[in-house]
């Protein structure tokens, strides 16, 4: 799983590619953690764009991610989810907690 972060003001958009399972899950929230640290945005932006494949460990990293931003009083947006990825956040309940630019 790679892991890409951009800076924009006081948003954060990170960026996936590859494989988001077991194996990576520890590791991509590793990097977000990081990177949250590091910038404390009010504003972050998962985007799934380059997410080949998800199993349910994409869950548990988004809903850090979500309990982080609202620990920091800042919210989350995930993008450019695609079909197989989003099957696992509607069986979850994702979508009905976390807005999304859905593709």
């Amino acid at each position: 799983m790679e892991v890409r972060t951009s800076a924009n003001d006081r948003a954060l958009t990170v960026t996936l590619r590859g494989e988001l399972d077991h194996h990576a899950a520890r590791e991509t929230v590793t990097a977000l953690e990081r990177a949250l640290d590091a910038a404390l945005p009010r504003k972050l932006i998962l985007d799934f764009g380059g997410v080949t494949f998800m199993d349910s460990s994409g869950i548990a990293v988004v809903m850090r991610a979500f309990r982080r931003m609202t620990a920091l009083g800042g919210s989350l947006e995930l993008c450019n989810v695609p079909p197989q990825a989003g099957r696992v956040f509607d069986a979850a309940g994702i979508f009905s907690r976390i807005p999304t630019g859905r593709t």
